[in-house]
């Protein structure tokens, strides 16, 4: 399973447009922020103090939770195409048993997402840095690498059981790119969960990467936010957090840190046993 893994991690990378075009929605949040959305929201709370610091970490953290599912439906490619090539009937005709195919391309996947959210943890880092910011600190990251490894798990499982249903590159591309489109939304980049119509806002909730996002938001932007609203109105700290998505809830009762974890957790291994079932099946209808 594991020569299987790195198999596909060299078909992957070889292919430089398969690897932009896993990180496409991630550079094009990068873009929208720097043209206007990054300004607009630190104008909305112009009378916190570091609001645009705080915002540098606020899209840090949701490009964390973007790239982890972006780079492992890239990563995930590779099975389509191996699929589309008539490579797999190779597969499956070979010693290699289908329990160890369907972990290579998971293990594949997984590292990828792990890898490429490292780059952007990298390079956001390094831009806050020189703007006048400071480092998370280490307890931070430590977090924060512990959330990349259960967001990639999370979002390999999610996006393994809807391309476990392709067979056709094209079909594949068509998901990819709604996807693409649909992530900085689902995330809350784009409009933050605060300013959705609550019945989309609760649609927005039942996806494993807003959780994500959610938690990734609070290990960047606790301390900062805690340093920010020192002294403001009882509530405002709350009423950011609600907003902006760095906390999220149903009714009047907010998630918890924890159940959103063990959501991720759950609904990644409901997704990855559906996953194995479908392409165990239909690894059974190619041989």
């Amino acid at each position: 399973m594991i020569y299987f893994a790195l198999r596909n991690l060299k078909v992957f990378y070889k292919d430089k447009s398969s690897v932009f075009f896993s990180m496409l929605a991630v550079i094009i949040i990068i873009v929208l922020y720097f043209a206007f959305l990054g300004d607009a929201w630190s104008a909305e709370y112009q009378g916190v103090d570091n609001m645009r610091g705080i915002m540098d970490n606020w899209i840090s953290a949701g490009l964390l939770a973007v790239a982890s599912l972006t780079s492992t439906m890239g990563a995930i490619g590779v099975m389509v195409e191996d699929r589309a090539r008539k490579t797999a009937k190779d597969f499956y005709a070979s010693p290699l048993k289908r329990r160890d195919i369907a972990g290579g391309y998971v293990l594949s996947s997984f590292l990828v997402g792990v890898i490429m959210s490292l780059v952007t943890l990298l390079v956001t880092q390094f831009y806050i840095m020189v703007s006048g910011g400071n480092f998370m600190g280490w307890a931070t990251l430590a977090e924060v690498l512990g959330l990349v490894l259960l967001c990639s798990a999370s979002n390999t499982a999610f996006v393994l059981l809807i391309v476990s249903f392709f067979r056709s590159q094209g079909a594949f591309t068509g998901a990819s790119t709604l996807i693409g489109t649909f992530i900085g939304f689902v995330a809350g980049i784009y409009m933050p969960v605060g300013v959705l119509p609550e019945g989309v806002r609760l649609i927005v909730k039942l996806f494993p990467i807003s959780h994500g996002a959610a938690l990734m938001r609070r290990a960047v932007m606790e301390n900062q936010l805690a340093e920010a609203f020192r002294g403001a109105p009882e509530g405002a700290l709350e009423e950011f957090n609600q907003m902006m998505g760095c906390s999220l809830s149903f009714g009047e009762k907010n998630v918890p840190a924890a159940a959103s974890a063990a959501f991720l957790l759950v609904s990644g291994a409901l997704f990855f046993l559906l996953a194995l079932i479908n392409i165990r099946r239909n690894g059974k209808k190619i041989r």
